[in-house]
């Protein structure tokens, strides 16, 4: 892409769908669409009602660094700042997990299970997508969300705020920061991906997302051990223990859930991909 050049719209967007074609990037033209939206201000149908039009000077250095950006395989969501879930916007960078689709899941099922709730809490809160969302869909809860990393609740409260959103914010580990508080409903998504399997995942995940949000220890466990009984503790009458899993960890998850002697039957809820994603239980009635 030289500067020389007249660039139409058209013409970057079919210029730069073979481009990241080249650098494995599978949705490349729609990936082309975004950056070029980002760079113009326009929005995808604007694109086309005005594909002829040549991008000035400005415009045509901020889409080329994206686009460089991109075909070093760093994530479309960071380039952009942002991704979408649960219907609303939330802000990302390289101190966070970006929020996957599947995670909605956890969402979902938590609002299913626990419609009345009034207090929540969200474990390892990372972006705070499932804490806001879940704030948004039971307006009447007290949502509290923790995590261990300040840089991540950092863009937590920012997202909380741009939602409009009141979720209680508390840095630590696990339920240190909520010691001697109970709650309707505890919800997370810990890192659940085995030690070494992560010099295995794509580019995309590998290299941008934080560490510490994919390593879930040496069989990808470490953290539910540690979480599901303990959770028992923090739990009301009648709550609900929900947490997101990887793939063929559902029964072993459960399996914990069981040995902890503290919970009814373990539940676990398939995605639209057919793949057990969450797990569950309700507290049981002390007698």
């Amino acid at each position: 892409m030289t500067t020389q050049e007249i660039w139409t719209i058209l013409k970057l967007l079919a210029w730069t769908k073979d481009y990241l074609l080249s650098k494995g990037v599978v949705n490349a033209r729609l990936e082309a669409e975004w950056l070029l939206c980002a760079a113009t201000g326009l929005d995808r149908v604007g694109l086309y009602l005005q594909y002829d039009k040549p991008l000035n000077d400005g415009e045509l250095a901020a889409y080329r660094a994206m686009v460089a950006r991109r075909a070093k395989r760093e994530p479309l969501q960071h380039i952009l700042g942002t991704q979408e879930f649960c219907g609303l916007d939330f802000n990302v960078n390289a101190d966070v997990l970006i929020p996957r689709y599947d995670t909605e899941l956890l969402v979902s099922e938590a609002v299913t299970r626990t419609p009345d709730a009034r207090s929540v809490l969200d474990i390892g809160t990372g972006s705070g997508c499932i804490a806001v969302s879940l704030q948004k869909r039971l307006p009447k809860a007290h949502v509290t969300a923790t995590d261990i990393s300040e840089a991540a609740l950092a863009v937590a409260r920012r997202n909380a705020e741009k939602n409009g959103a009141a979720v209680e914010f508390k840095h630590g580990s696990l339920f240190t920061p909520v010691a001697g508080r109970s709650f309707d409903l505890i919800v997370s998504n810990p890192p659940y991906i085995p030690t070494a399997d992560i010099s295995t995942l794509d580019q995309e995940v590998r290299d941008y997302d934080p560490f510490a949000a994919l390593d879930g220890g040496c069989d990808g466990l470490h953290i539910y051990r540690a979480l599901i009984p303990e959770a028992a503790e923090y739990l009301n009458k009648g709550g609900w223990l929900l947490v997101e899993i990887g793939i063929g960890q559902a029964n072993d998850v459960a399996a914990l859930f069981k040995m902890s002697g503290s919970y009814c039957q373990p539940i676990a809820v398939i995605d639209s991909g057919g793949i057990e994603r969450v797990v569950g239980a309700q507290i049981k009635e002390i007698p």
